[in-house]
């Protein structure tokens, strides 16, 4: 059990709600502008909707969570029936990690060699690594919790080297500007994505975790995600106009 003060469940409670709206606002604008892109764009934005609305399913549910594991501002996180449920954030993980490295490889319209051949590579790897994550955040072992951290670093970096030195070959035949901003949407991943390391060291240590510990993993995480999530689609969708600009689509007013 937790024991947090005023401040600290308040901020726990409103950044959950934060995140939650975020996900949903951001579902129904990348829904709504499905017609300012050409057809072939509109798979990206089509994930990029998937991501946000399966974040905003998983963060009602972690809302709930930690609403019912609180009594008098005290949290159970004994793991047992009732308890705050962390896994929620990784089965959303899971889920919506590959859905986001799909997302980058169906903007740039590639040929269909080249985008099979990137996501046969980064789907696999996503997953990888954060099914590699989640011993190390249920463990009280501060051993465990560092091999199963390391152990699903492995797998990032080769996401980074697919995204940067593979997807890289295929940016020389996109149209103007395009190159640039899929050079900051890699950039933007690597920033965001150095949150959730961050939050998880955050939380390392033996023993259970402290209020400050549970506070500063929670905060950290969900801001992540609001990045990795929604500006993520935003740029996706920015994309995905461009693209369509260059391709003859007129801007509308």
């Amino acid at each position: 059990m937790l024991k947090l003060d005023s401040n600290q469940w308040n901020l726990v409670y409103n950044i959950f709600s934060l995140g939650l709206v975020s996900m949903l606002a951001c579902t129904v604008y990348t829904l709504v502008s499905q017609q300012r892109v050409l057809a072939k764009y509109r798979n990206a934005l089509v994930m990029s909707s998937m991501v946000t609305f399966i974040a905003g399913y998983h963060y009602m549910r972690i809302f709930n969570s930690f609403n019912e594991s609180s009594a008098d501002m005290t949290i159970n996180v004994s793991g047992a029936q009732g308890s705050f449920n962390e896994a929620y954030r990784y089965v959303d993980w899971l889920l919506t990690v590959p859905l986001l490295l799909v997302e980058v490889v169906a903007v740039l319209a590639l040929a269909k060699s080249v985008s099979r051949s990137l996501i046969m590579r980064l789907v696999p790897a996503s997953a990888a690594m954060i099914a590699l994550g989640y011993p190390g955040e249920i463990s009280s072992d501060q051993n465990t919790q560092v091999l199963y951290g390391v152990l699903s670093t492995i797998p990032f970096l080769y996401i980074l080297y697919v995204l940067f030195v593979e997807l890289g070959k295929s940016l020389d035949n996109q149209p103007a500007g395009v190159a640039e901003t899929v050079g900051r949407l890699r950039l933007l991943l690597i920033a965001t994505w150095g949150v959730y390391p961050i939050s998880y060291i955050l939380g390392m240590g033996e023993g259970m975790a402290t209020a400050e510990q549970f506070v500063g993993v929670q905060v950290g995480y969900t801001i992540a995600d609001i990045l990795a999530k929604c500006v993520f689609g935003l740029t996706i969708l920015k994309i995905a106009r461009m693209k369509s600009m260059a391709e003859g689509m007129k801007e509308d007013h």
